[in-house]
């Protein structure tokens, strides 16, 4: 049974910075693409963050500079650091996991875990 437990959301001041941590069980975790996704109220879930397998890391825009996605392959967990938060930055925040082999895509979510910004 493949799990995705996602931790380290809140509340936060402009300005501020968070931590996000999601921790894979029942997946093979190093050969999997690791994703962050944002949710906003009324709004489709976006990309926020992706790291490959390799480590090769890429960003949304709106968040190049601010936030950046590692992983720790040991540990079966990928994190995503957050600064400079803005409220527009406020979300339900999904950590997900792809791999694609050959014409099987293996695609797992977590439960979210809210990030709200504000003052």
């Amino acid at each position: 049974q493949v799990q995705l437990v996602e931790s380290g959301g809140g509340l936060v001041q402009p300005g501020g910075s968070l931590r996000l941590s999601c921790a894979a069980s029942g997946i093979i975790f190093g050969t999997y693409t690791m994703g962050w996704y944002r949710q906003a109220p009324g709004k489709q879930r976006e990309l926020v963050a992706a790291i490959t397998s390799g480590g090769s890391a890429n960003y949304e825009d709106s968040v190049k500079g601010r936030f950046t996605i590692s992983r720790e392959n040991a540990k079966n967990t990928v994190y995503l650091h957050m600064n400079s938060l803005k409220p527009e930055d406020t979300a339900v925040y999904y950590c997900n996991a792809k791999r694609d082999i050959r014409v099987v895509v293996y695609d797992y979510w977590g439960q979210g875990t809210q990030v709200t910004v504000s003052s």
